[in-house]
């Protein structure tokens, strides 16, 4: 219960803007400003509990405790490394950021792109950080985190091999903004040795809260300069690879000085004319901050001989800084992979940049609820959770004179890097986009089930199903109303995920799910209803007091139930046996009266009518998805939510519910509708309890 409650704080939360940039989540609840202040009071410097200066916090595997690579790191301040420490000097450059012993190219690609676009570095590194005024040795940095900004604490404490920096550091070596900012994001993943491999995107998009998208430089879009360009001028950040053929290749060198395997971010874009003619140029930097391209249109290459004073003075740089230029035909021919993150709206200012309309939701996957694979799994896939997404206006600027609407769908898994040290990896994933029916069309409370899936082909989807961070896809799709299915690529996988769309115009999109209702039929009845025969059972079953009590319910029903062998069941338990009690007992005695007893044994009946016909497989028990639909069968529609806790409530490990639990849930149900229902006098879907009254109806 204390994680439903979570999640609806959580919500409740979302909606007053706590996870905004303004009003960033404090990362393991650690306050920046009162930390700092208690370290300037008592005169100490800060020594962060929370990820402390130790082994484990460099890694589990090749970094970890046992490893005889972190032999001989000693954990150092700043001013224990060099004699004038600078948190940052004058402005963050991209020379500021050189690669360490750690294999996280990907992600000091994505700062040194940060560089380009000061306001989104603000974001990222808060100003009025300095190893001069109000020094604690506590510094703080803001990380976008599946929809929301968390604000990340670390002390100064370094890694050090031999008096130098272990990992990121700058290329003159007093500055330090990147080495502490790659701890802050270590410490986010739960290790250092958490940052080793990923993707560009990945710090792009915890970087900016923007979108990735990847472009295949094989068969690269024909107006991809022109796309680069654009991007360029709108802060996107951009970066690139060479894909590696064989685990040889990694980080190998080729003749002309490009690192396969490796992260480059693409700083920048433009064009001259040379002998003649108009060429394609595209900037590219090195995260090591050496080993340079020595191509055509490289530092010392002849070809800037032929081009005019002015685009040479302005273009050129003769230092091995591990930035250089080529042209675009090149940059086609030697790498393999484009990435672009393109920005929220809040991320950029000024009437002179187009921004994109952003929607977001997050959702989870649960083991025979909501985790129905991917369409190769048609009896589970129509139980993923559903998202409508409707497109009225097409673009202004369409390609081609074909009118449509651009969308980027983004489908993100959660928290998969931090449990990389609990033995963790990415699942498979993907996402599938359907066109809606008109007979559908403005309906948000339904669930489409199994047959529209059987009967309708999706109208677009996900390139592949792959086990990355995030899936993106870039579509332009006609004018209408569209369902997104997000999914793992088998069944039963949990985990959580952030999906979102950016469009080029506004679209309304939305969960959808079924609503929540009763529609159970009540049976009446009178004792002049009752048989005879059965009146004559009940008084055996009662003895002398003419009633049932829960603990004679329970030996009556297990009486009844072992002599089935077409259900399976473990015996119906004395709880579930109390919750039929409190359902029918209109008097408060705690027992059952000749009339309650029959209309329970008739609901008993019906129960076990439903159990036998939806059990399609008669395997004696309920499947989850096979308890979904029975459950609606009763007269009872619920939302996703709730049918995960059913399951995690009333099933068996391998997600089978017998008989008993079956019964136990309608019935627990039938009670929590009864009772809300008397409590709601005027009908407005809301009820006030006081704290005795909460605890009296919540421990029955």
């Amino acid at each position: 219960m204390s994680g439903i409650a979570s999640k609806l704080q959580h919500m409740r939360e979302r909606t007053r803007g706590v996870g905004s940039n303004d009003r960033a989540v404090k990362h393991l609840n650690q306050d920046y400003e009162s930390l700092r202040a208690g370290c300037l009071q008592g005169g100490r410097l800060f020594e962060d509990d929370c990820f402390e200066a130790l082994p484990s916090s460099l890694g589990f595997n090749e970094l970890g405790p046992s490893s005889h690579k972190v032999r001989g790191i000693t954990w150092r301040r700043p001013q224990d490394i060099c004699s004038n420490p600078k948190f940052i000097v004058e402005n963050a450059t991209r020379t500021d950021i050189c690669q360490g012993a750690l294999g996280d190219c990907w992600l000091l690609a994505a700062i040194a792109s940060l560089t380009l676009n000061k306001q989104v570095l603000s974001r990222v590194v808060p100003h009025d950080q300095s190893f001069d005024e109000n020094y604690a040795g506590i510094f703080h940095f803001e990380f976008w985190q599946f929809g929301e900004w968390v604000d990340v604490v670390v002390d100064d404490r370094l890694p050090t091999k031999d008096g130098e920096l272990l990992f990121v550091h700058s290329e003159e070596g007093s500055e330090f903004w990147s080495a502490l900012l790659e701890k802050a994001y270590a410490k986010l993943n739960g290790c250092y040795e958490a940052l080793s491999g990923g993707s560009t995107t990945e710090g792009f998009e915890d970087f900016t809260g923007g979108i990735a998208e990847s472009h295949d430089l094989n068969k690269a879009d024909p107006r991809l300069f022109k796309i680069m360009k654009k991007a360029l001028e709108r802060g996107s950040l951009l970066g690139c690879s060479i894909d590696i053929t064989n685990s040889g290749d990694s980080e190998a060198v080729t003749y002309r000085k490009l690192v396969k395997g490796h992260a480059y971010s693409v700083t920048g874009a433009d064009q001259v004319e040379y002998r003649g003619d108009v060429v394609q140029l595209v900037r590219i930097r090195n995260p090591w901050g050496k080993v340079e391209w020595n191509g055509a249109w490289s530092d010392s290459s002849t070809e800037w001989r032929y081009v005019s004073g002015d685009d040479r003075e302005r273009l050129t740089n003769r230092s091995e800084d591990g930035e250089f230029w080529m042209s675009f035909f090149d940059f086609l021919r030697q790498y393999s992979r484009l990435e672009i993150c393109n920005l929220t709206p809040d991320a950029l200012t000024g009437d002179e940049y187009k921004k994109w309309a952003e929607s977001e939701f997050e959702d989870t996957w649960r083991r025979g609820v909501s985790a129905g694979g991917c369409r190769n799994y048609p009896n589970s896939f129509w139980m993923n959770p559903q998202f409508i997404i409707k497109l009225d206006e097409v673009d202004d600027d369409p390609d081609d004179g074909e009118e449509g609407c651009t969308v980027i769908v983004g489908l993100m898994q959660k928290n998969k890097r931090r449990k990389r040290k609990l033995g963790e990896d990415m699942e498979t994933v993907g996402f599938a986009i359907y066109e809606l029916p008109e007979e559908y069309s403005g309906q948000r409370q339904v669930h489409l089930k199994k047959n529209f899936f059987l009967n309708n082909c999706s109208a677009a989807r996900s390139e592949t199903f792959i086990n990355l961070r995030e899936v993106s896809s870039h579509f332009c799709l006609p004018p209408g109303e569209y369902l997104i299915i997000p999914s793992t690529f088998e069944p039963n996988k949990n985990g959580d995920f952030y999906v979102r769309v950016f469009s080029e115009k506004q679209a309304d999109f939305q969960e959808i799910d079924d609503p929540v209702d009763c529609h159970v039929e009540q049976i009446d009845i009178d004792e002049d209803d009752i048989s005879d025969r059965f009146k004559r059972l009940f008084g055996q079953l009662a003895g002398h007091d003419v009633e049932i009590s829960a603990f004679e319910l329970q030996r009556i029903l297990n009486k009844v139930v072992t002599k089935r062998d077409d259900i399976k069941t473990n015996g119906f338990s004395l709880a579930t046996c109390r919750n039929m009690v409190n359902l029918l007992d209109k008097d408060g005695s705690g027992k059952l009266g000749l009339v309650e007893f029959k209309i329970l044994w008739t609901k008993i009946e019906k129960f076990l009518d439903l159990y036998k016909e939806r059990d399609t497989d008669q395997s004696g028990c309920m499947s989850s998805s096979e308890m979904r639909m029975t459950v609606e069968a009763a007269g009872f529609t619920l939302n996703n939510s709730l049918h995960q806790i059913i399951v995690a409530r009333y099933s068996e490990l391998d997600l089978t519910i017998d008989f008993d639990n079956f019964v136990c849930c309608l019935i627990r149900l039938e009670s929590l509708f009864n009772t809300f229902k008397a409590l709601d006098k005027d009908g407005s879907g809301e009820i006030q309890l006081n704290f005795l009254e909460w605890l009296n109806l919540s421990m029955v």
